[in-house]
């Protein structure tokens, strides 16, 4: 098994708030975060040091002062600015509460200079600890929320590449659509009816990251949910797609710095 990244501490759960995907809250040194993406929004505030990250092929970074929103299905990494590394606490947020037709305006301008927005994220988040008091959780997340939109209808569109655009996105939908099970580069070029070689290119070129890389992701989001829904790392390395559970510690500790089994925190009180 894998060994967790030195210093890291990890905290997940999924409360029973609708809209909010998962929870987690983490504590990193030395880990390094490969390129991947997430079907969920990403909403992180960090509480100490600071994180150096990549979206979209384009450099950033997140502080104590400002509030980062990462849309889905854009590809970004992230690392530690300090040798210290930081303290942060996420928020993935339901494409069915913020749109995912507003990734677009996200991507240009990730970080958020918006302290009141950030106070209300850190009050949201003591609130989702605190199992029992969901109505008030439900009342700040939508102040979350309306605030966020804002902030997105106020920026401008980034460039939507035109290219091969809906053959890429084809083939993220077949990946989608069958993350656990998989397919060939040849299945995948047949129900599509392009080159296998054009199909990685066009797909690596649009969405930032090579189809292997994108299903990888899916598949570690699925593990996720799985993991902190109950089940037992055995049966989510089968059931999200990993060849055993020694193939989903590897890429899991990788993506997230501690494996399965360390993951999930089954009481949010604690």
């Amino acid at each position: 098994m894998a060994s967790p990244a030195a210093g890291a501490h990890v905290s997940a759960w999924r409360p029973a708030v609708a809209g909010v995907a998962e929870v987690f809250h983490a504590h990193f040194v030395d880990h390094a975060y490969p390129s991947h993406t997430h079907d969920a929004w990403t909403l992180l505030i960090v509480d100490d040091g600071a994180v150096r990250y990549d979206l979209d092929r384009h450099r950033h970074g997140a502080l104590p002062t400002s509030v980062t929103l990462l849309p889905p299905y854009v590809p970004h990494d992230g690392r530690s600015a300090t040798r210290h590394g930081f303290r942060k606490r996420v928020l993935y947020l339901d494409t069915s509460v913020l749109g995912a037709d507003l990734a677009g305006r996200a991507v240009g301008r990730p970080s958020l200079a918006d302290p009141r927005l950030r106070y209300r994220i850190h009050q949201l988040h003591q609130v989702l600890a605190r199992p029992g008091d969901e109505l008030e959780a439900d009342s700040r997340l939508a102040f979350v929320l309306e605030r966020l939109g804002r902030h997105l209808r106020r920026q401008t569109p980034a460039t939507v590449r035109q290219s091969d655009r809906g053959l890429a996105v084809r083939m993220r939908e077949l990946l989608d659509a069958r993350t656990a099970e998989g397919l060939t580069l040849r299945e995948a070029g047949e129900l599509l009816h392009a080159h296998p070689t054009h199909l990685v290119r066009t797909f690596t070129r649009v969405h930032g990251l090579p189809p292997h890389a994108y299903l990888t992701s899916r598949r570690i989001d699925l593990a996720r949910r799985l993991l902190l829904a109950g089940q037992r790392p055995a049966d989510v390395a089968a059931a999200a797609g990993f060849f055993d559970q020694a193939h989903l510690t590897r890429h899991f500790t990788r993506h997230l710095g501690v494996g399965p089994a360390r993951y999930a925190r089954p009481d949010p009180a604690r």
